[in-house]
């Protein structure tokens, strides 16, 4: 059993029993759920935090992260990638009971997808839903080009011609939701993730991928885990959820629990 510092109960209610503990000597924070050596960790969406898990991993040996930038844990030095979100992340398995099963949530996802192609002898099985993992037509959603004047605006800031908080001012005006709540290196972490592509680390998964996507995502369409589902060389399976949107966790918690549990039935 891992021996993490308590810091404060997540569950104020008691229904789903998570703490929130401290993780790789204190550089990352989570809710660790049961009693036992966790075996299912969960890397939570984009601007969410690891509460996203409670009623998935009720009843799981489980830890549920905040990756740096969100909820208790630090932002990171500077703009990382999935891949150096990932390698923070490889850290916490020290402490679980290898090989484990890895859910992903959307920008979780991305940091999965790393994990799971560095580390295939600690990775049972991957949990992927609603993840950006490829992009094909019609594979999100439809971004509306910045108007002329924006863009215009952009390249006179790049000159040094149009100041800073004016442009500041702009961004927040014309930006898309995430960006205009993003601030500082998160900000830069974003703009970095939303140019990253996944095929050479799909291409090296070998572990078994459970898809769970909801019917009704309109930020990262069915398309996108079709596709993605072509590239990957072992077992996949996907389940589409209907009337669910792209926050699964918190829309199709049992769907996701269920993928976990055929993930940790392939624990050797």
């Amino acid at each position: 059993m891992i021996p993490p510092h308590v810091i404060h109960s997540l569950s104020t209610s008691g229904t789903f029993g998570a703490v929130l503990s401290a993780f790789a000597s204190g550089r990352l924070f989570g809710a660790t759920h049961g009693s036992g050596r966790p075996s299912v960790l969960a890397l939570h969406g984009w601007g969410r935090t690891c509460a996203d898990f409670d009623a998935v991993l009720q009843d799981l040996d489980a830890v549920a992260l905040d990756l740096p930038g969100f909820g208790s844990t630090p932002a990171p030095p500077e703009a990382w990638g999935a891949a150096q979100y990932a390698e923070a992340v490889a850290a916490v398995l020290d402490e679980m009971a290898t090989p484990i099963v890895v859910v992903g949530h959307s920008f979780g996802g991305r940091v999965a997808v790393h994990l799971a192609a560095a580390e295939p002898e600690r990775v049972a099985a991957l949990v992927l839903t609603g993840v950006p993992l490829m992009k094909v037509p019609g594979g999100s959603a439809k971004r509306r080009r910045p108007p002329l004047q924006y863009r215009m605006a952009r390249a006179l800031n790049r000159r040094g011609i149009l100041p800073d908080d004016r442009m500041e001012a702009l961004r927040r005006r014309h930006g898309s939701a995430d960006y205009r709540t993003a601030t500082g290196v998160m900000r830069d972490v974003l703009v970095r993730a939303v140019n990253e592509r996944y095929e050479e680390q799909l291409d090296a998964i070998t572990c078994p991928v459970e898809m769970v996507w909801g019917e009704d995502d309109a930020e990262v369409r069915l398309a996108v885990a079709e596709a993605a589902a072509t590239r990957l060389s072992g077992p996949v399976n996907l389940t589409v959820v209907a009337g669910a949107g792209h926050c699964t966790p918190r829309t199709a918690p049992g769907e996701l629990r269920a993928a976990i549990a055929r993930g940790l039935a392939l624990r050797t």
